[in-house]
């Protein structure tokens, strides 16, 4: 006699399985995550508007199936070390719309496979350092619409093949190898950012780039040691940003720098050209606003001008003195623009004669303070 059993698969209460394969656990008031409710051979697993606060080490551990995770929506404010240990092919992975503030160090450690993170919407203020350690295959990392203030060092450690970085505006500190171990990246875009400066180390690391672009930005002061040990970057551009001051740069051969843009940006003061090192293949200066001043001739003489003065003033303008303010530098009488060394030679030749006048002033003064001390004497005899 033959027995038949019928097979009854494991699923929460709160979840609805549509398959062995597929669980929706959507609006179901979870706390915790039921991870031993869940059918071992889960692929797609989605928890969200639930109200998780803590996503604790190991969480998933054992669904070594699981290829896609959504947890949009909860109140997660922590991601504890080695969250999501043990997901060996887990390839996406959405944490969006949470109140999280802080991506901390190795939360996302040990997810070798992971293609991409969705980490927008949601109110982190600083990724820490070490936090992607170990997500080797990482394509796409988002993490647009965040407050996002500060990037430590070695914020990226890990991520050696990532295609795309997406960041949010307003970041005001990149700090020191805050790039370090990106070994590879196809995309990244800084924009929107308030920095004191752009300081030594900050790109270190960055060895095998297609495309950078640093635009819309405040960037105060430019420190040429930012751009150091950054190799093989096919396209690097600064576009539409405030610049200070640039004290210098040293771009070399060595460091195989392909085409640099430097389009739209609005720069107070002008670098000294022996301050300046551009060894590249190819560099566009156009549509920027630079002082008119007497520094304009070191300017023109320097390496940004790319040897050609004509093409440059005819696509460059003028941001100072006033009266020029707007007006492309093909607009404007140079020559008549003297030199700072002549400008400089001028007022020392003058300084005797302001000395000459300053001592006649005080002479003056004595003699009339001398003068009030008599008038004084003669009163009270």
């Amino acid at each position: 006699m033959a027995i038949f059993t019928t097979f009854i698969p494991v699923c929460p209460n709160e979840c609805l399985c549509l398959s062995q394969t597929q669980v929706l656990c959507n609006s179901g008031g979870l706390v915790e995550i039921p991870l031993k409710d869940f059918p071992a051979t889960v692929e797609h697993l989605s928890l969200t508007r639930n109200n998780f606060p803590v996503i604790r080490s190991d969480s998933f551990s054992g669904l070594r199936h699981l290829r896609k995770l959504s947890l949009d929506g909860n109140n997660i404010s922590l991601i504890k070390p080695f969250a999501f240990r043990g997901l060996p092919r887990l390839r996406d992975l959405s944490i969006q719309h949470t109140p999280l503030k802080t991506v901390s160090p190795f939360a996302f450690a040990g997810l070798q496979n992971i293609t991409s993170i969705y980490l927008s919407y949601n109110k982190i203020k600083t990724v820490e350092g070490y936090a992607f350690a170990g997500t080797t295959n990482l394509k796409l990392l988002v993490l647009t619409h965040n407050p996002l203030t500060v990037l430590e060092s070695n914020a990226f450690t890990g991520i050696t093949e990532v295609d795309r970085i997406v960041l949010p505006s307003g970041i005001k500190v990149l700090e020191p190898d805050c790039f370090n171990g990106l070994d590879t990246l196809g995309h990244m875009q800084l924009a929107f950012m308030d920095l004191r400066s752009l300081k030594r180390g900050i790109f270190r690391g960055l060895t095998n780039v297609k495309y950078l672009s640093i635009q819309e930005s405040d960037l105060g002061n430019i420190d040429g040691d930012a751009f150091d040990d950054m190799t093989y970057i096919k396209s690097l551009n600064f576009l539409n940003n405030k610049i200070d001051s640039i004290q210098w740069l040293n771009w070399t051969w060595e460091q195989h720098i392909g085409h640099v843009r430097f389009q739209g940006n609005h720069i107070l003061e002008i670098p000294s050209p022996d301050s300046l090192l551009v060894e590249v293949e190819r560099l566009t200066v156009i549509s920027n606003h630079f002082p008119c001043d007497c520094h304009i001739h070191s300017l023109l003489g320097g390496p940004l001008a790319n040897g050609s003065i004509l093409n440059f003033i005819s696509k460059n303008y003028c941001i100072s003195p006033l009266e020029v303010n707007g007006m492309y530098m093909n607009n404007i009488d140079i020559e008549s623009i003297g030199r700072c060394e002549e400008v400089t030679k001028e007022n020392l030749e003058a300084a005797p004669d302001s000395r000459n006048v300053a001592g006649r002033l005080d002479n003056l003064c004595n003699y009339l303070n001398l003068l009030l001390y008599i008038l004084k004497l003669l009163k009270i005899t």
